[in-house]
Formats: C-alpha cells, sequence, structure tokens
C-alpha cells in the first residue's frame, strides 16, 4: 500500500502538485479577466439582480433556481478547504498566504463566469426529462471530442468518491468523535442514511436541501468568526497589515513559526486558493446546467459571485480569526502526527539564531539537518538521547511518550532517517505548532464562547463536509448519465452511499492524494477547452447585453 501511495505522490508531482498546473489555472483567469475586461467588477451588481429573479422568463427550462444552483454549487466548494485549507496555507506560507488566496479568488471568479456559461449553453435534456450539463457537453457537441468529453467524464466520477464522498465523511467521523466521543461508525451510519434520502431524490431534492442548510452553516460559523475576531479587536489592523506587508517580504520567524519566504506563501495562497473554490475544475457548471435561464450569460454572472462567497469572504473570515487570535504562532498541547514529525540529531532551539537559520534551511532546501537513525533511550516518558523532536515545522517541547494504550513508556524505540519503524506502538505528545482544522479549532475557542468555540467548528465541519458529499454526488450522477445513461444513476447512488459509510471508519489517507490527481484530470481539459472557445464567450456577452438592456428599457417604460 506504501508503495503505491508513493506512485500516486510521484503522479500528483506532475500533474495537480505541480508549478505548472498552478501556473495553467492562474493564467487562465488572468487572461480571461483582460480578455473580457474585469467582468467580476463590471457585472457583480447584475448577478445580485439575476439572483432576485430579475430576468427570468415565463418557459425558462431547468429545474432549480438560479439561488438554488447556487447554493447547490457552493455547497460543492465551501466544505473542509475553508475550514482546514486555510489553517494549512497559513502554517505553511504565513499571513502572505492569505492575500495570494483572495487574488486567485479574485481571477476565479472570471474562469467560472466564462466555464458556467459555455457549459449551460451546450447542456442537454435526459432521458427521464432532467437537464443535463457541463464540461462534458460542450466537448462533445462544440468541440467535437468527444474523447476529451469522457475523460473528463470518468474523472468526474472517480473526483466524485475522492474529493466529495471519501474524505468529508471521514473528517466529520473524526471530528465528532474528537469533540463528543461519538462512534464513527455510528456516525457513518446515521450520515449515511440522511445522504440516500436526499441523493436519491435527485437534483430537485438536493437543490432543496442545499438552500437551506448553506445558509445556515454559513450563519453559524460566520458567528463564530466574527465573535474570534472582535474579542481581538486590538489585533484586527495589525493583522490586516501584515498579511499585505509580507507579500513583499515574506514573514519573518515569529513564536514558534519559522519563517516563510515571499515564493513559498505563493505558491501556498495560489494553491488553497484554487482548490477551495474549484474554478477552472468544471464541477459547478454541472450544478449550474440544471438552472432555469433562457440566457447561458445569466447564469455564468450567478456563479461568478462563488468564489466571491467562498473565498473572498468565508476564506477570509477564517484566515482573520488565525491572525487576529494569533494561534498560528502558538506551540499548543496536541498528539503528535507521525507524518508531520521528524527527528533529527543534535538539540536545536527556536530562541537560537543559528539554530532557526539552520532549521529554515532545512524547510526550504531540505538540507543542513542530520535525520536520526538508532534507539531512542526512553525513561518514564522522556528522551534521554540528545535529540530534537520536529513536528509541524517546529521544535516540539515538553515531549512525552506513551504505549497504544496510553501508559507512560520507558524502554527503547528504534528509529531510522528520522521516522520512527513502528509507528503505531507509541504515542507522542507535546507542545507543538498545529495546523489545518485542529488550528482553526483553537483560534474559535479564543473568544467570549470560550472552549463553546470549538463546537461551532466541529458543528461548521459537520455541516460544511455533509454539504459537499451533497453536491458531489450530483456532479458523479451527471458523468455516469453521460458515460452510461440515465439508469445507471441509481447504481452509482448505492455505491456512493455505501462508500461513504465505510469511509467514516478507514484510513482514506491515500484518497487524498488520488483525488488530486482526478482533479487535475478534470480541470485540464476544462481549461483547454474554454480557451479554444474564448471568441464565442465574448459573442455570448454581447448577445446578453443586447437582450438586458432591451428588456429593463421595456420595463421602465411599462
Amino acid at each position: 500500500m506504501q508503495k503505491f501511495s508513493d506512485i500516486l505522490s510521484l503522479i500528483d508531482s506532475y500533474i495537480g502538485g505541480s508549478q505548472w498546473f498552478v501556473l495553467l489555472l492562474l493564467g487562465t483567469g488572468l487572461f480571461f479577466t483582460l480578455y473580457l475586461k474585469f467582468p467580476q467588477v463590471r457585472y457583480i451588481k447584475h448577478a445580485f439582480k439575476i439572483i432576485r429573479g430579475k430576468f427570468d422568463r415565463d418557459g425558462d427550462v431547468g429545474d432549480t433556481s438560479h439561488f438554488q444552483a447556487l447554493t447547490t454549487a457552493l455547497s460543492g466548494t465551501v466544505g473542509t478547504g475553508n475550514i482546514a485549507g486555510v489553517a494549512l496555507a497559513i502554517h505553511l506560507g504565513g499571513p502572505a498566504a492569505l492575500f495570494w488566496m483572495l487574488v486567485t479568488a479574485f481571477l476565479g471568479m472570471t474562469t467560472k463566469f466564462v466555464e458556467v456559461t459555455l457549459s449551460h449553453k451546450y447542456r442537454e435534456i435526459a432521458s427521464d426529462g432532467s437537464v443535463a450539463g457541463g464540461p462534458m457537453y460542450y466537448m462533445k457537441n462544440r468541440l467535437k471530442m468527444p474523447w476529451l468529453a469522457a475523460i473528463f467524464a470518468v474523472a468526474t466520477v472517480l473526483s466524485a468518491f475522492g474529493t466529495g464522498c471519501l474524505p468529508q465523511i471521514n473528517s466529520i467521523s473524526n471530528s465528532a468523535f474528537a469533540t463528543f466521543g461519538i462512534n464513527k461508525i455510528l456516525t457513518g451510519g446515521v450520515l449515511a442514511l440522511l445522504l440516500a434520502f436526499v441523493i436519491i431524490g435527485g437534483i430537485k431534492r438536493i437543490a432543496k436541501v442545499t438552500s437551506r442548510l448553506v445558509p445556515i452553516m454559513a450563519v453559524i460559523y460566520f458567528t463564530g468568526a466574527i465573535a474570534v475576531i472582535f474579542y481581538n479587536y486590538q489585533n484586527i489592523w495589525p493583522a490586516m497589515v501584515v498579511v499585505f506587508n509580507d507579500v513583499f517580504t515574506g514573514t519573518a520567524a515569529s513564536g514558534g513559526f519559522l519563517g516563510a519566504s515571499i515564493a513559498f506563501a505563493f505558491n501556498r495562497g495560489v494553491n488553497r486558493g484554487l482548490f477551495s473554490n474549484e474554478a477552472g475544475q468544471g464541477s459547478a457548471p454541472i450544478a449550474h446546467a440544471a438552472a432555469r435561464a433562457h440566457e447561458p450569460v445569466s447564469e455564468g454572472l450567478v456563479a461568478l459571485l462563488e468564489p466571491f462567497i467562498d473565498t473572498i469572504i468565508i476564506c477570509s473570515l477564517t484566515g482573520l480569526t488565525l491572525l487576529a487570535s494569533g494561534v498560528w504562532t502558538e506551540k499548543i498541547d496536541n498528539h503528535f502526527q507521525q507524518a508531520d514529525m521528524v527527528i533529527f540529531d543534535g538539540l536545536y532551539a527556536d530562541t537560537n539564531h543559528n539554530d532557526v537559520e539552520t532549521l529554515q534551511n532545512y524547510l526550504k532546501k531540505g538540507e543542513g539537518l542530520s535525520p536520526f537513525t538508532g534507539e531512542l533511550i526512553v525513561n518514564e516518558g522522556q528522551i534521554e538521547n540528545e535529540v530534537t523532536v520536529f513536528h509541524s515545522r517546529s521544535i516540539a517541547e515538553n515531549v512525552k511518550i506513551y504505549s497504544a494504550d496510553n501508559a507512560i513508556f520507558s524502554g527503547n524505540i528504534e528509529v531510522s532517517n528520522g521516522k520512527l519503524l513502528n509507528p503505531n506502538s507509541w504515542i507522542f505528545q507535546g507542545r507543538s505548532l498545529i495546523h489545518s482544522a485542529p488550528l482553526t479549532t483553537e483560534a474559535f475557542s479564543r473568544s467570549w464562547f470560550g472552549n463553546w468555540g470549538r463546537y461551532i467548528v466541529t458543528i461548521g465541519l459537520l455541516l460544511f463536509a455533509f454539504s459537499t458529499a451533497i453536491s458531489w454526488s450530483y456532479y458523479g450522477g451527471r458523468a455516469i448519465t453521460y458515460l452510461f445513461g440515465i439508469k445507471y444513476v441509481m447504481y452509482y447512488r448505492i455505491v456512493y452511499v455505501a462508500a461513504f459509510f465505510i469511509a467514516a471508519f478507514v484510513d482514506t489517507t491515500i484518497v487524498w492524494i488520488f483525488s488530486g490527481i482526478t482533479i487535475a484530470l478534470m480541470t485540464i481539459p476544462n481549461l483547454v477547452g474554454i480557451l479554444f472557445l474564448r471568441k464565442e464567450m465574448k459573442t455570448e456577452i454581447r448577445s446578453f447585453f443586447n437582450e438586458w438592456d432591451e428588456y429593463f428599457s421595456q420595463e421602465n417604460k411599462s
């Protein structure tokens, strides 16, 4: 299994995790922003008008309203990335990473506008009378590349499991167990039944549920975030200043944080921003294709709001809670994750300037430090060797070692190249930096709510992740419809629900790597396709605004 995981990681490093892939995504957004003359600025007021139904016509074809299509697509993008992804980006790249997330979202608004417009134009009516759409339809009907459409559809099915199903319930069950002590199998069983009830009803029931769920979860999360930010009101302005200052200087070492370069902040911020709002991936156009609209551009304008809400608003709130509360530089008592831990020969301290430079060199280049190989001598939980435990990119303090049954350990532990040979046999506990969802959870406890703030994150994770699973079940179902026909969708839904249940209590680490590859296989053909159709996009916009001006001029006369 480890060899298979290594192979997938290698493939991902050349595709989804590569620099050229990030530049392709960002470059496409920048190109269309300039080519279409900043539509995310010029047309945002039109988008709000369309959502309110001001441009609707009797007889518009579709299964959902504009608002329902927006909330369905948002429920697929607003997920664990908004809670865990922002925390990971700041943990790795410092405050400047938040700036690059916002820049990425700004450009992603245009990408989303273009991909949804073109996909909506070439949607079809399925044999059961429902609307089927997505990038695979413009690839087949306009580009005349059915083979490319098939690649996209297969990647969408795989991503439905790798992005929307398995990791989401795994995050929910782990969080519910850690916070409330709820058995993972029980969590998986209850939520699998709820999921089945929602998705078997098709897009109309999905849209009805998400149109209620998304506003509720947004209000809960918004309330908690605002409480943290204003509780730490004296840090609001310094936090905003440091975000923009560090863009040009990089982030200096502070507390347990060892610093980050300008390039690393850019890479982490762009990467997390892109995968937070899914602009360019081609998933949102599948949801928006079901919207009742006679003009494709009108639905594209609605989709333009997604990155604005998902990243510019929600991710900014998460980022400000982390920065205002100060937890991103604090060492917190925690159980160490073996994947985040390495043991070095020699003693190092982050209060020593020379040691900090050595550690920074290691983080940038993987050089300058010698991983420990040999036996750790442990007495009453304390390491007696002259070694440094490095966890979560920080020097760990007050390290104590327990056996797997939580008894204080005494004896020897074999280590090779800085890693434990039998990692499941011991538990390392101490103070270090933390990241992802635990970091956001800690930030939410720094408010008037106190420890109750942790429950807001847990509930937010549950709602965000569950809604993501709902939306991705629909995306995968539309891809199955394209590949095999509508009659096979029910079999797909049964497998989806079963996998959702099993993943609640099975390790899905390898799935995250696999999902990175499938996301790239969706994104690359979609970006190439919309670039080919850039002139058609301009024509569609011109036609739309001719009708818009005519419609509202007549309305004003009447």
